[in-house]
């Protein structure tokens, strides 16, 4: 069995800076244990990326507050969890919206090559926000690989709120993907 780890938005902004929140910061050890579960195996990264002009784009319209900008310290991966992804080989994805097409592509592309060599392949997401960018990014390659078990751990995950975290992993369980602790 070949795995995959997926870890969406682990940065700055997103856990102590101008989005973080309580729940954000909890989940930060439980995410490093996750990863070096993973040693060995296929880990991808997302990072949320805006330029300058963010609130004058649609996302920024609808939410007027500046974060992961390009360069800023906000935009940067928690330096703990980024260097486990680097030293782990892992891929980090830079994604201008909620979720990566780019992601969801080169995901795609390994899994179907693993399958081409008869391995069997399961995808794991953690990180952050539940319910925007890991349902977004998990929706999106449930898509592309119906047929390969998606899952989400939810005590790596935290929401804007912990209503919408709740929500969010309902509305992903109804799309067959599994809740971390249905699959052990």
């Amino acid at each position: 069995m070949k795995k995959l780890l997926i870890v969406v938005d682990m940065q700055n902004d997103f856990i102590d800076g101008s989005l973080g929140t309580k729940e954000a910061e909890a989940i930060v050890p439980n995410v490093i244990k996750k990863i070096q579960s993973y040693q060995g195996e296929y880990i991808f990264a997302t990072r949320d990326t805006h330029e300058d002009n963010y609130l004058e784009t649609q996302e920024g319209q609808n939410l007027p507050v500046r974060h992961c900008i390009k360069g800023t310290d906000g935009w940067q991966i928690r330096p703990e969890i980024e260097a486990l992804i680097k030293e782990y080989g892992g891929k980090i994805i830079d994604k201008p919206s909620f979720g990566s097409r780019k992601l969801a592509k080169k995901v795609g592309k390994l899994v179907e090559k693993l399958e081409e060599e008869g391995e069997n392949v399961e995808i794991e997401l953690v990180g952050l926000c539940t319910d925007i960018c890991v349902v977004s990014n998990a929706l999106l390659i449930k898509a592309r690989l119906p047929e390969t078990p998606v899952f989400v751990d939810p005590a790596c995950c935290a929401g804007v709120t912990p209503d919408l975290h709740d929500a969010a992993l309902k509305t992903m369980s109804s799309c067959q993907i599994h809740l971390w602790q249905q699959a052990q």
